[in-house]
């Protein structure tokens, strides 16, 4: 008998950040805090730098898991974003972000933090 997928499997929240591995035990503390029930994960060079990939992937989280907030995660000293990377930029990028999405996806709650590598997660608004 041929294996079927389920498409009942549902999680809150989608994380979207940078794959630097610098990252991951914030990530990982950050997450366990402050996601209850399960989310998809996206670690890409640049964290939303490449937006139309993570546009992408959060349509596939939308479509197959049901999410209902999307984290945008940029970080400092990031070297996808080489010397351009300071603060006021990966800020402007989340908001375009977020603007994007919140057009494509209205009813997906859209959430941006720019993480310092001390651990600090600062929320952009």
């Amino acid at each position: 008998m041929p294996e079927t997928v389920s498409h009942k499997h549902e999680c809150q929240a989608i994380v979207v950040s940078c794959m630097d591995h610098r990252l991951r035990s914030f990530l990982r503390k950050w997450t366990i805090a402050n996601i209850s029930e399960g989310f998809d994960r996206v670690a890409i060079a640049g964290g939303v730098k490449n937006l139309p990939f993570v546009v992408e992937q959060i349509d596939l989280s939308v479509k197959l898991h049901n999410i209902k907030e999307a984290y945008l995660i940029n970080h400092g000293d990031c070297g996808a974003y080489g010397a351009e990377g300071t603060f006021e930029k990966n800020k402007e990028d989340l908001l375009f972000a977020k603007k994007i999405l919140q057009h494509k996806f209205p009813r997906l709650k859209i959430i941006l933090f720019y993480l310092k590598l001390n651990g600090e997660f600062v929320k952009i608004l």
